[in-house]
């Protein structure tokens, strides 16, 4: 499951890119968050990345007092609440395709700190990937999207999630999970199952 040559690269460009082409969306987001509550729009956490090692994600805020606010549902919609984790990818801690990045809590309630499940902490974790796009339908579903990903990971595989995720941005995750279907819950999943020649029992 070693990352493929060039992928820090295509990170470096892909995350370049976005600081620059969403700056005045950053700067609108940031803007619309403080006035609706005043309070920070910016929204810190630990994370268990890459070998296991903690690192904190950057997220804008979407929830006041325990409930979503009007401009966090948006921004959940939408995924744009995860923008500022370009800064994640420039420093080093994430990828931008790659398993979901889980909290320490979400470790211990998936029963994953055990060594059988190393393999899903032997990349870094993503802001988008198979299993964030398709929506698994369970804890172990995702855990096997991740899987497949991980051992049929490419430039050119990580270039049609990140424009996938880019078009969720746009018109939303259910408009573009509409758009797949019937094909977003299998074809991911079996078009890396077939080439690699990975089963369900793998996973």
């Amino acid at each position: 499951m070693i990352a493929y040559q060039g992928k820090r690269a295509v990170d470096l460009a892909f995350a370049l890119l976005a600081c620059i082409g969403f700056a005045p969306v950053v700067a609108v987001v940031a803007l619309a968050i403080w006035l609706e509550d005043s309070h920070s729009p910016f929204f810190t956490q630990i994370r268990i990345g890459r070998a296991r090692r903690t690192f904190r994600i950057l997220k804008f805020r979407t929830m006041e007092g325990g409930a979503v606010t009007r401009v966090g549902r948006w921004l959940r919609h939408t995924g744009l609440d995860e923008l500022l984790q370009f800064v994640n990818v420039l420093r080093g801690e994430m990828s931008i395709v790659g398993p979901r990045p889980l909290t320490a809590e979400d470790i211990v309630r998936l029963d994953w700190s055990s060594d059988r499940h190393d393999w899903r902490f032997a990349a870094k974790p993503g802001i988008t990937g198979v299993a964030q796009i398709v929506g698994g339908r369970s804890a172990r579903h995702s855990s096997r999207l991740d899987r497949l990903y991980l051992h049929r990971q490419s430039a050119l595989l990580d270039i049609w999630i990140i424009v996938l995720s880019f078009l969720i941005n746009i018109a939303g995750k259910s408009t573009v999970r509409g758009w797949m279907r019937p094909h977003a819950t299998r074809r991911p999943h079996r078009a890396l199952s077939d080439r690699q020649g990975i089963t369900e029992s793998d996973s």
